[in-house]
């Protein structure tokens, strides 16, 4: 199998480090985005990090880019998404919110992704089967039960660019993907990442594995099929 080219943003920790670690083979290029560094890339070599703050999108992509260059690109992970200081929990209020930090959000998770993506369509279109996954959120569900205002305003806007992104490069049959994830396992290693797990507990959260066998679903598909959107809600979950 030929070896692939991975972009993947926001691999530093949580789900981005699982993805990093447990999609790519080990022949396989992951050049990877985040703010800051994480211990485990020293373990790979064929990871190449790039450092880049996403809250100022167009110093970040242009570092990318210039990073990256004209090198062909097959799978773009997009695996960004900050929210407010005190969202999900009962302190959460719109009114206090810090305008500063709503528009850091708003950077961070529609303007970087806006740009990022249109930086490197020239880079997807040398692959034979380009992806393009978008890690979104059931806060961008229609009627969900969720408060958090600017951070559901962004994966709602995000939800908008994938749809929209598909028809610009179906000529190109690049595929556009979104996952709209729930709470996710707070056990987000990726070490189990070839393996399906089984999850046997009544968890109210989604276990990572699960995750990572949805991205996998879709970048095993041919470029024939269009895999919109996939919902992942865990089966407790009752905000959707």
């Amino acid at each position: 199998m030929e070896s692939k080219n991975y972009l993947i943003y926001g691999i530093s920790k949580g789900l981005g480090s699982a993805i990093t670690k447990g999609i790519p083979f080990n022949d396989d290029t992951v050049y990877g985005i985040s703010r800051t560094a994480a211990d485990y890339f020293v373990e790979q070599q064929n990871l190449k990090w790039i450092q880049a703050d996403l809250s100022v999108p167009l110093e970040a992509v242009h570092r990318v880019k210039k990073k990256i260059g004209s090198e062909r690109i097959d799978y773009l992970i997009y695996n960004v998404g900050i929210w407010e200081n005190a969202a999900f929990s009962l302190d959460y209020d719109f009114e206090k919110d810090n305008p500063d930090e709503l528009l850091t959000m708003v950077n961070t998770n529609i303007s970087a992704c806006i740009l990022s993506i249109q930086a490197f369509i020239e880079n997807l279109k040398q692959s034979d089967n380009a992806k393009i996954i978008i890690i979104g959120s059931t806060w961008g569900l229609d009627n969900h039960n969720g408060k958090e205002v600017t951070f559901s305003a962004t994966k709602f806007a995000v939800r908008g660019i994938v749809h929209a992104l598909r028809e610009s490069l179906r000529k190109y049959s690049i595929g556009v993907s979104i996952l709209n994830l729930g709470f996710l396992s707070d056990d987000l290693s990726g070490t189990a990442g070839r393996t399906t797990g089984d999850e046997t507990s009544e968890s109210p959260h989604i276990p990572v594995q699960d995750v990572l066998s949805a991205i996998r679903f879709i970048l095993s598909t041919s470029k024939s099929t269009c895999i919109k959107e996939i919902n992942m809600p865990a089966m407790q979950d009752i905000n959707v």
